[in-house]
């Protein structure tokens, strides 16, 4: 027994995603705990949250919807990858796996909403 949305390859790699940058993030500074390592956990556990929430709607445009939430979100995810590196968090490699894994993550998630009709 599942639920729908445990099948879906977007949900499952959003949920990888997070657990990576939610571990990435344990490195940032301690004085960044209530700003940017909140922020990059918000926004990346947000991802599949959204994609799991619209899944149970029955109809497509509202699925749609949520997908847009969890594109928005990962797109926060990516900005705050950007800050994490201007602030010398990570170093230009994890930067570049991190964005590299966002990028094919979004092309994902906009090639399966737009299937949906």
């Amino acid at each position: 027994m599942s639920f729908k949305f445990e099948k879906l390859i977007i949900w499952q790699n959003a949920m990888d995603f997070g657990e990576k940058i939610n571990s990435m993030s344990q490195n940032f500074p301690k004085s960044e705990i209530y700003n940017l390592t909140s922020q990059i956990n918000r926004a990346v556990d947000s991802i599949a949250l959204n994609i799991s929430e619209g899944s149970i709607e029955q109809s497509n445009p509202e699925f749609r919807r949520f997908l847009g939430y969890s594109i928005r979100s990962l797109a926060e995810v990516v900005t705050c990858l950007h800050k994490a590196k201007r602030r010398n968090y990570i170093d230009t490699t994890i930067f570049e796996s991190y964005y590299l894994e966002s990028y094919n993550l979004m092309n994902m998630m906009i090639a399966f909403r737009n299937k949906l009709n």
